[in-house]
């Protein structure tokens, strides 16, 4: 038996949005359900159309414990997801993970105390890739060094501060009600669009390193490319959608793409020299990969390169190419997809 909440802490509701994440759900609802938190808790599973076993161990976790929950997200889309779960949830501590996310122990809790001591309106902290193989260990590597994803706090760790963003979030639920929720148009990039929101209002962001979450990274080349060519596209909408969200960091692989780009065509078709900027691209990363692959055995080392070529080339293109037709712009009247709570 659970032990009575504690009824001076805040009551939490954790939401999180799953499709065919028959690999890792039992093992991310676990890590939750064990948090170091006293106060009252929730599980609400928003379930897209799996293929795998998702929903059978979906519904072992329900039945195992009371406080798991599910609801159904016909759509799979994971903006969907997280407004129906927010709908389905009721406490007043919204927190966001997803179905490959691992918390530590005291995560919830180290949050609570957060949000109190900052007043902001969402806290998070870092992106802690960790790998089961040498693909995912070398991608973990790339995901979490500078020449892989710049100056990203939640991917590198750093001081704690008012951020543009965080990866997932703790949110107060009056932050989630107010701007209606995420923006159900953003297949990807629904954080990043919801937080520039949030901060348009006059809120805060909140990271700190305290805060971290373990993330299991994508198991082949050709998903890490999906990822990252997805990642691309949906921060273009962003930048289309809300001006002045743009920052010279999302340029830099636009802009490497063009210029390998150009650099081959001018070698093949005029000179040589053309092939030096493509020729010190690839030195370039893997100079930077000895540094993030410390530790780590050969063959992961091997493949750090390979991964950080297939993120920077993946996201640039993805940038280029994104077409306007991928999310309409909404009007600023439009209704909340979260409704006010009673």
């Amino acid at each position: 038996m659970n032990a009575k909440p504690d009824v001076r802490l805040p009551a939490v509701s954790v939401i999180m949005p799953v499709l065919d994440e028959e690999r890792h759900l039992r093992g991310a609802v676990q890590a939750i359900l064990a948090q170091e938190y006293a106060g009252e808790m929730e599980v609400v599973i928003a379930l897209g159309p799996s293929t795998d076993r998702t929903d059978e161990i979906a519904a072992e976790l329900v039945r195992d414990d009371p406080r798991v929950h599910t609801v159904p997200n016909p759509t799979g889309r994971t903006p969907a997801a997280l407004n129906a779960a927010i709908k389905a949830s009721r406490h007043p501590i919204v927190v966001r993970v997803d179905g490959h996310g691992m918390l530590s122990p005291n995560y919830i809790a180290t949050a609570v105390r957060l949000l109190e001591e900052t007043g902001a309106q969402n806290v998070g902290g870092i992106m802690h890739a960790e790998g089961e193989n040498d693909w995912e260990r070398a991608v973990a590597a790339a995901m979490t060094s500078k020449i892989g994803v710049g100056n990203a706090a939640f991917h590198t760790g750093g001081e704690a501060g008012p951020a543009e963003t965080v990866y997932l979030g703790v949110f107060r639920r009056e932050a989630l009600e107010q701007q209606g929720g995420y923006n159900e148009e953003f297949i990807r990039a629904q954080d990043w669009e919801l937080n520039f929101r949030i901060r348009e209002a006059g809120g805060q962001i909140w990271f700190s390193p305290e805060l971290k979450v373990s993330y299991r990274p994508r198991p082949s080349v050709r998903a890490l490319a999906k990822q990252y060519k997805d990642y691309g596209r949906w921060r273009h909408v962003v930048a289309r959608y809300h001006e002045g969200s743009i920052n010279l960091r999302y340029l830099a692989p636009p802009t490497a793409v063009c210029a390998m780009a150009a650099g081959i065509v001018l070698g093949a078709a005029l000179t040589p020299w053309g092939f030096v900027i493509p020729g010190g691209y690839l030195a370039a990363i893997v100079a930077g990969s000895v540094p993030a692959g410390k530790g780590l055995p050969a063959a992961a080392r091997l493949r750090i390169p390979v991964a950080l070529a297939t993120m920077h080339m993946s996201w640039g293109w993805g940038f280029l190419t994104s077409p306007r037709s991928l999310a309409r712009r909404v009007i600023a009247s439009r209704r909340p997809a979260v409704p006010n709570s009673p």
